[in-house]
């Protein structure tokens, strides 16, 4: 018996990248958009762009949340979406 309002536990986050040319993730939940120069991939942890030139993923499985990128990358930057900034004292002044 299976319960569809259970909590999904959370697959670990976990990137190895080697010389730049091959990169392996885990904790991978979702794959937003993706071309030869970007692909931004959704976690648990936040949005994760990878930029490079020739990027090809070559395996991609969202049940078991892996991922496997070949190319040439030449960036990894998260974007927090998990929770949002409080605004500073003179942010929430000049609104």
């Amino acid at each position: 018996m299976t319960d569809n309002n259970a909590k999904t536990i959370p697959i670990p986050h976990n990137i190895v990248l080697e010389d730049r040319q091959h990169l392996t993730l885990s904790g991978v939940t979702d794959v937003d958009t993706f071309d030869e120069q970007t692909i931004c991939v959704l976690t648990d942890l936040g949005e994760l762009t990878i930029k490079g030139d020739d990027l090809h993923i070559n395996r991609l499985s969202l049940e078991m949340g892996e991922m496997a990128v070949d190319g040439e990358i030449t960036s990894l930057t998260y974007t927090d979406t998990a929770k949002p900034k409080e605004s500073s004292f003179f942010g929430r002044m000049f609104r």
